[in-house]
This record gives structure tokens, C-alpha cells and sequence, in this order.
């Protein structure tokens, strides 16, 4: 009998996002926000630990070339202005 296709991993699957972690990476996020300590707590009934996906930063490079598109207008302008006021002399 086959697979159901969304039961199947895809190559690329265990690098994405995951909502679940395992004992070992929630120990390693508490000791990091000094929340457990390896010689006096349990490693059983440990507190929850958020998990929150990384935003990618597609919005921010379109805001970087619509400013970039502004700074060369006004650098234009000001270069029109410039050499209109030195003609102007």
C-alpha cells in the first residue's frame, strides 16, 4: 500500500519551522534565559518555551530600493538645482 503524499518528507522538511521542540532543545532554551539550572532542577514537567518563527526580510529589501530610488530623485534635484543656480550666475 503507498503513502499518503502529506505523510512523505520532502528532503528539505526537517529544516522548516517546527511548533514542537524535543526535552533537549527546551533545556538548552531555558539554561540560555537562566530559567533551569542542570544541577538542581528536573528535566521532568519542564515550562513551556515558545517557539516563534524567524520573519524573512522581503519587505524590508522592497522599503531599501524605494528608498534608494528617493535618494537618487533628490540627488538628481539637487544637481539640476545646482547647476541651474551656478548657470543662472
Amino acid at each position: 500500500m503507498s503513502m499518503h503524499r502529506s505523510l512523505k518528507t520532502q528532503p528539505g522538511a526537517l529544516n522548516e519551522h517546527r511548533n514542537v521542540l524535543t526535552r533537549a532543545e527546551r533545556i538548552a532554551r531555558l539554561v540560555d534565559q537562566d530559567r533551569f539550572r542542570m544541577d538542581d532542577d528536573s528535566p521532568l514537567n519542564l515550562p513551556k518555551v515558545a517557539n516563534r518563527a524567524v520573519s524573512t526580510g522581503k519587505k524590508k529589501k522592497a522599503a531599501e530600493e524605494t528608498t534608494e530610488e528617493g535618494t537618487a530623485t533628490t540627488e538628481e534635484a539637487a544637481g539640476d538645482s545646482a547647476a541651474s543656480s551656478a548657470s543662472s550666475s
